[in-house]
């Protein structure tokens, strides 16, 4: 099992979540992180550090969001690994409870 980023990440980027991973298994893309399912260890120590509440398990994700799993997977292999925590984007407070932000994602 794996951890995965939802959409709540789309425009806020904090990155809270990379500094506590033990495997490095965040990437960084230009406004979410994604995280690599064959790196992370299903450690957990990432979900409660995220301040937008973006990150749950695998197998506690509602249905409309499993094909985030995919997603992270597919962004993981494309991105570079992120190890150090960076400032969030600009308008992440704006955006960080702001529902259903999939068209927002840059690849």
């Amino acid at each position: 099992m794996t951890h995965v980023v939802t959409d709540a990440c789309i425009r806020c980027k904090y990155t809270d979540c990379v500094d506590v991973c033990p495997v490095d298994c965040f990437h960084e893309g230009p406004n979410f992180l994604a995280i690599d399912p064959d790196e992370c260890i299903d450690c957990a120590v990432c979900v409660p550090e995220c301040p937008a509440g973006a990150i749950l398990a695998e197998d506690d994700l509602p249905a409309e969001l499993a094909g985030w799993v995919a997603l992270n997977a597919e962004l993981a292999r494309q991105w570079p690994v992120i190890s150090q925590r960076q400032a969030p984007l600009p308008q992440a407070e704006q955006w960080k409870d702001t529902p259903g932000k999939l068209a927002y994602l840059e690849r």
